[in-house]
């Protein structure tokens, strides 16, 4: 008996194409994953050089409105030393704005305190690596009201929330730090930060966020994908 000169044809499973996955970093949030497991991935690399971008600007722009207060001081005349308490929300916007924009834990806090980083390094802020500490708990209270949500909510009442939360961890911070609780006036000065954090922490951060939204510039992001669904 010879053998075959042909191996018998084995039984093959059907093929099947898949899509090749796309290189980290690089798909769009939510893309193939549901909302939860995306928010208990890492920062993906486009999200790390927003967060990197968004904490350069608003170190600017928070050191443009440092050269405010002079001004409103003067302009304020015997409530001076309210000035401060005025503008607290212009310093902490960016830390709700970069959460409602990747929509993952700690995104706020790094954003903000890399917004201070900015500060002390490349504009020779007045206050110093104390800086940082103020930016980290500005961060905190920004974020802790969409925390509480687990990142889920983002509805005008959550930014309100985040900007009450923000301007009372901010103001227990400074009250002890400055000593704030022993003046006639502590709770007007407390009054006049939340409404400005309310205003321009809060509510400031959600217009600016859909305003970017809108423009089709953060479509790769979560808020993006929140938009279209």
């Amino acid at each position: 008996m010879t053998e075959p000169r042909t191996a018998p044809q084995q039984a093959t499973e059907p093929r099947t194409t898949e899509p090749p996955a796309a290189p980290p970093g690089l798909a769009g949030p939510g893309a193939g994953t549901s909302p939860r497991a995306s928010r208990r991935r890492g920062l993906t690399l486009h999200e790390t050089v927003l967060i990197a971008v968004l904490g350069v600007v608003f170190g600017f722009v928070y050191w443009a409105f440092v050269q405010l207060w002079a001004p409103l001081q003067l302009a304020m005349g015997p409530l001076a030393d309210l000035a401060s308490n005025v503008l607290a929300g212009a310093w902490i916007v960016v830390g709700p704005l970069a959460t409602y924009i990747v929509r993952k834990p700690g995104v706020g806090i790094l954003t903000e305190t890399l917004a201070a980083l900015v500060e002390v390094v490349f504009l020779a802020s007045p206050a110093g690596p104390l800086l940082l500490l103020v930016g980290l708990v500005q961060g905190v209270g920004a974020e802790l009201p969409f925390a509480l949500t687990r990142y889920r909510r983002y509805g005008w009442w959550v930014f309100v929330a985040s900007g009450v939360s923000a301007a009372l961890v901010t103001f227990a911070f400074n009250a002890v730090r400055f000593g704030w609780l022993g003046q006639d006036y502590a709770m007007l000065r407390l009054g006049i930060q939340v409404v400005s954090c309310v205003v321009l922490c809060g509510l400031a951060a959600r217009l600016l966020g859909d305003a970017l939204a809108r423009t089709g510039a953060l479509d790769a992001f979560a808020i993006g994908a929140a938009r279209r669904a």
